[in-house]
């Protein structure tokens, strides 16, 4: 196959990477499982720019994107309705999506994974029209993000830290929104603390990525903790993955979901982790097997779905 690599030496790990010695490796782990790759390392001010001229590129069959999850995002955008397939390097914080897709964690075997990986078509939702892979989310997460993004960090651990002091902070002074919401034909009228939608459920056991990213399903968790201790409970089992152990969150299904916010407020939310402006009204939808990804061979919800 023949890859078209966009690296944004600003994002994640990779501004912490040796990018030449890197690229040497790409081409390497590429070259030995009968593809090619141009690779472009560009700023993350270029990376739009960069995604839309290799996604539109004649005779490329992988766009790679490696960075965080804006670079990710902004790339499965792109190729979202179209064959070619998007190969995820995992160089963010989290590296959620890719989790999901069971894409191994470090840059190199992620590489390797490429080499002998097969491609598969898994869901993408949006919201207003603008696509998302992980989440879209209100309240709580887009004030951790605003008071984040007011804090100095160079590394992944310090980005770390920094979300750790935000949501702090967003615990000892939780957001209260008036909504409705309609999924399927139920109506649900709410003051909430967080909304987060997820393109398919989050699995149990482990950090919130979906165990099945061809499930066909949005995930609706709706936050109704207010208390201090509530919040805290709800942080740390969102950690371990036991959402049903809380009974401050409702989980709902579906494929389509309209959201409208009951306040002449200016609310912020958060898309696959950028902020963005909230609409009174937003409807997401889930696009079943809209998105061709690479992943490792003989992965078992490929097989499955």
């Amino acid at each position: 196959m023949k890859f078209a690599a966009v690296l944004n030496r600003d994002g994640g790990t990779l501004r912490t990477t040796d990018l030449d010695a890197f690229r040497d490796r790409m081409h390497l782990a590429l070259k030995n499982g009968g593809h090619s790759v141009d690779i472009d390392v560009v700023a993350g001010s270029d990376i739009v720019k960069a995604l839309d001229n290799v996604s539109s590129r004649h005779g490329v069959d992988v766009v790679l994107a490696g960075g965080g999850d804006g670079t990710i995002s902004a790339a499965a955008a792109r190729l979202m309705g179209k064959k070619k397939a998007l190969a995820i390097l995992p160089a963010g914080t989290m590296n959620l999506f890719a989790r999901g897709l069971g894409i191994p964690q470090t840059l190199d075997a992620a590489l390797q994974s490429f080499a002998e990986g097969e491609v598969a078509a898994v869901d993408i939702a949006t919201a207003n029209g603008r696509p998302f892979v992980h989440q879209f989310s209100i309240g709580m997460h887009a004030r951790m993000v605003q008071l984040r993004q007011r804090m100095e960090f160079g590394s992944r651990l310090g980005k770390i830290r920094a979300s750790a002091k935000a949501a702090w902070a967003t615990i000892n002074n939780p957001p209260a929104m008036a909504v409705t919401l309609t999924v399927g034909e139920a109506e649900i009228v709410a003051r909430t603390t967080g909304i987060g939608v997820t393109n398919n459920l989050f699995g149990e056991g482990h950090l919130p990525f979906a165990d099945n990213p061809a499930g066909g399903v949005l995930g609706i968790y709706v936050t109704m903790a207010r208390q201090r201790t509530e919040l805290l409970k709800f942080f740390f089992n969102m950690a371990r993955g036991k959402w049903r152990d809380n009974e401050h969150v409702e989980i709902h299904q579906t494929n389509r979901a309209v959201l409208k916010i009951q306040s002449s407020r200016k609310w912020r939310a958060v898309i696959d982790g950028e902020l963005t402006n909230l609409d009174r009204e937003t409807v997401i939808e889930i696009h079943p097997g809209a998105l061709n990804v690479l992943v490792p061979r003989h992965t078992a919800w490929a097989k499955a779905a």
